[in-house]
């Protein structure tokens, strides 16, 4: 029997930076809790203007390493082309059932770029059929049991879509945009001979902070990351609201 790492969160993006824009300070909160974390990508990027699908693996895996995640993989489906289809969504079940996560955070519902759309979709999708016995799969050769992670959150992206909850991320702002840094060739760099991008300007990368402080504001704290659901979110008390 292949050993498995379990997971209590895998945090899942189209791209390569996608997770650390979308809910890093999350992640990091979690982790200075003990919980176990993963990141896996579906694209490594490669149709992005500035840099290329190398120095993107580079700076994931430092992004990686700056938040201090148990794993990071990647599915290499293509970037702009992949689909939700049975042979995708096979794959990412493949990886929900392999690390057996309580908790998925995906891409936002809907966003200027395709990819994210169609990410959201295909990973809630997967993540419906991952818990379905009949749905067969194979990892390294061994069959694999059925796994529905309990939860399934979608992080939000370049619209400021409204969000059905925030998490107080005051404390972990800081390593949130340290891993964003990471991806030193997509974003605001005045030294760049690259072609410009939505997301290379110096105002893009102010927003990260000031969106931030906008939800830290409408919930009492002084960071705050958003996040949309397809069902509603159950609390056993009143209590467990802040």
């Amino acid at each position: 029997m292949m050993h498995m790492i379990k997971l209590d969160i895998l945090a899942i993006g189209a791209h390569p930076d996608d997770v650390e824009l979308g809910c890093a300070a999350t992640l990091a909160k979690e982790i200075s809790k003990g919980k176990k974390v993963g990141i896996l990508d579906l694209t490594r990027g490669e149709l992005g203007t500035r840099g290329s699908a190398e120095i993107r693996d580079q700076e994931a895996a430092k992004a990686a390493k700056i938040l201090g995640v148990t794993l990071r993989e990647n599915l290499f489906f293509r970037d702009g082309f992949f689909v939700n289809d049975e042979r995708h969504q096979l794959e990412v079940i493949r990886m929900i059932r392999k690390f057996k996560p309580e908790v998925v955070l995906c891409n936002s519902l809907r966003d200027r770029h395709i990819d994210h759309g169609k990410g959201s979709s295909l990973v809630s999708d997967a993540c419906f059929l991952s818990g379905l016995v009949k749905v067969k799969t194979k990892d390294g050769g061994e069959s694999q049991e059925a796994w529905r992670p309990k939860q399934v959150y979608h992080y939000i992206q370049w619209e400021n879509l409204k969000p059905d909850f925030v998490v107080d991320v005051t404390g972990f702002m800081e390593l949130k945009m340290n891993a964003i840094g990471a991806y030193g060739s997509q974003f605001y760099d005045p030294n760049s001979k690259e072609p410009s991008s939505p997301i290379s300007s110096k105002n893009f990368m102010e927003s990260i902070s000031y969106r931030a402080k906008d939800l830290g504001r409408l919930i009492g704290k002084e960071f705050g990351e958003g996040f949309n659901v397809e069902r509603f979110v159950a609390v056993d008390s009143l209590g467990d609201l802040i």
